[in-house]
């Protein structure tokens, strides 16, 4: 069976993918939504049909990538740091990849194995790890093709809670966040590894917040630039904005944004980045706007992109709210209502909010904190708990159609996010991986 498989995903053109593959972190645009339909709309008492599980997967809160057939992940087993591919029919292990060491993360939470999903890009898997090993593997049989580090080659800085980012792959440009003062970001070329363009921030303030309240300015922590590392837990998005595609991405100290093609810095939002550094949700682009939240008593911003006379970027702040400190659960906008959990490391629930506005439409404690996905109308929740629970989205207040807990729960807190794929329903737990059939009978 294996080598049926792997022939079959052999013969599939760099450009194949399923039409409800889930490729990479938050889906296949980054959203956390997929467009797959035909999905239970309420599950049964004791939840949806189990349909297979996998053990000895190895540590980690890496939530999976599935494409073409075959889920990708990454654990740390023993002293090595891997990346394994799954069967998608059954959960059989097809092969594993080391990509270098396992690393000693001093603090103890989520020190199990990495944080970061693989990115499938057809024939080919792109992966960052703990330490910052930037690698590219080649599908078919998990051959480990170009390695960069973005410490050695980029001088980048390991975040205290070490590197956690999904890579963004974008036309040929691979995009990594080393953290180093003079190379916050920077591009490699997919197929071979290069440096195509680096980005630094710039001496002096950038123009973008002069209407943001004096308030929302104090919480950015700039002056801090240089001493730690500039690289937060987040992963960066594409957008298209006024005909200039550039890349967004929350790093230590603020939102930013860098255009596709050179890495010019083009703007800075600082209000969206907490003091403690620890931002790790990914931002949204939606309906004009663009949204980071992180949590550690702080809150999320929403900023309109605007050119001025003399062509610089504006990041003109729109609102600014305490009530989605988003920790890392991640957040969707569905309906013009935006939807996350808000709280950090004592608890917290989830909370709907007009996304144009930022007031407050309902917060509900029945909804745990936890991290999020979409699919066919309904939103996943995994509670930190483990607890699933299936929400019809409303604007009005909470609606539940559903919850289960999983089989042989793990101690470590359920950080890995749910993932919703051709009709099954993904849940990680360390050294497990649960698949739900949560198709409509």
């Amino acid at each position: 069976m294996k080598w049926f498989v792997l022939a079959v995903l052999s013969s599939l053109s760099s450009t194949s993918v399923w039409a409800d593959d889930w490729p990479q972190w938050q889906g296949p645009e980054r959203t956390g939504m997929s467009k797959e339909t035909g999905l239970m709309k309420a599950w049964p008492e004791d939840g949806p049909e189990l349909a297979w599980r996998v053990a000895d997967l190895g540590g980690g809160d890496s939530a999976p990538a599935i494409a073409s057939g075959m889920i990708v992940g990454m654990s740390n087993r023993g002293q090595e740091q891997v990346v394994w591919a799954l069967s998608e029919e059954d959960g059989e292990e097809l092969w594993v990849s080391k990509i270098g060491p396992a690393v000693e993360q001093r603090m103890r939470q989520s020190k199990e194995g990495p944080g970061g999903t693989p990115t499938v890009d057809g024939d080919f898997i792109y992966v960052v790890g703990m330490g910052g090993t930037v690698a590219c593997l080649r599908s078919e049989n998990g051959e480990v093709i170009w390695k960069r580090s973005l410490t050695e080659d980029f001088g980048g800085i390991v975040p205290v809670w070490s590197y956690r980012e999904s890579p963004l792959v974008d036309d040929d440009r691979v995009i990594v966040t080393p953290g180093a003062s003079d190379v916050i970001m920077v591009a490699l070329n997919k197929g071979n590894g290069e440096t195509l363009w680096t980005s630094q921030f710039p001496q002096e303030e950038p123009a973008g917040n002069e209407d943001a309240d004096n308030s929302s300015s104090e919480r950015g922590r700039g002056r801090f630039r240089g001493r730690f590392s500039e690289a937060a837990y987040s992963s960066a998005i594409a957008i298209e904005v006024k005909g200039q595609r550039q890349y967004v991405q929350m790093v230590g100290t603020a939102l930013i944004g860098v255009a596709a093609e050179s890495g010019k810095f083009l703007w800075q939002y600082q209000a969206p980045a907490n003091r403690m550094r620890i931002n790790c949700s990914t931002p949204l682009y939606q309906d004009g706007l663009v949204f980071a939240s992180s949590a550690y008593g702080n809150g999320g911003g929403a900023v309109r992109l605007e050119v001025a006379a003399d062509g610089t970027w504006q990041a003109n702040e729109v609102y600014f709210t305490n009530k989605m400190q988003n920790h890392h659960g991640g957040m969707i906008v569905y309906e013009g209502c935006l939807y996350g959990a808000n709280g950090g490391n004592i608890g917290g629930f989830m909370a709907c909010l007009d996304f144009q506005t930022g007031e407050v439409l309902w917060r509900d404690r029945d909804a745990p904190k936890g991290s999020i996905a979409f699919a066919d109308e309904r939103i996943y929740l995994r509670s930190e708990d483990g607890t699933m629970v299936l929400i019809e989205p409303n604007s009005e207040s909470f609606i539940e159609r559903g919850r289960f807990e999983q089989p042989d729960r793990s101690s470590a807190p359920a950080w890995a996010h749910p993932v919703i794929a051709n009709g099954k329903l993904y849940v990680r737990d360390q050294d497990n991986l649960f698949c739900y059939d949560v198709q409509a009978k």
